[in-house]
């Protein structure tokens, strides 16, 4: 088992706090782009929630379809909310997207 720093437990812990039964792949990968070095400067819990939103919108919406359509990114955003809410609510997350935050 290999040594965990600090900025590993506090993801960790952020990750479990926002999303207690989120599926063990969607969790790697959000861990992951969570410890990403552009996210080293936010404190963990952004860091998460950043990660959170982006990989949910990605993997779990119609997003990059719309884009792929021609949206613009605000546009597409705007589109998904809901996608990703029904998402982060299976999980039982303690925070959802709101219309003005994504």
């Amino acid at each position: 088992m290999t040594a965990r720093t600090g900025r590993q437990r506090a993801i960790a812990k952020a990750l479990t706090a926002l999303l207690p039964i989120a599926p063990y792949a969607d969790i790697e990968a959000i861990r992951e782009a969570a410890l990403a070095r552009k996210m080293r400067e936010l404190p963990p819990s952004i860091a998460v929630w950043i990660a959170t939103v982006a990989h949910v919108r990605h993997v779990h919406t119609q997003y990059d379809q719309l884009l792929d359509e021609g949206y613009d990114r605000d546009a597409a955003r705007h589109f998904v909310i809901d996608e990703i809410n029904q998402v982060l609510t299976a999980w039982r997350a303690t925070r959802l997207v709101e219309e003005d935050e994504d």
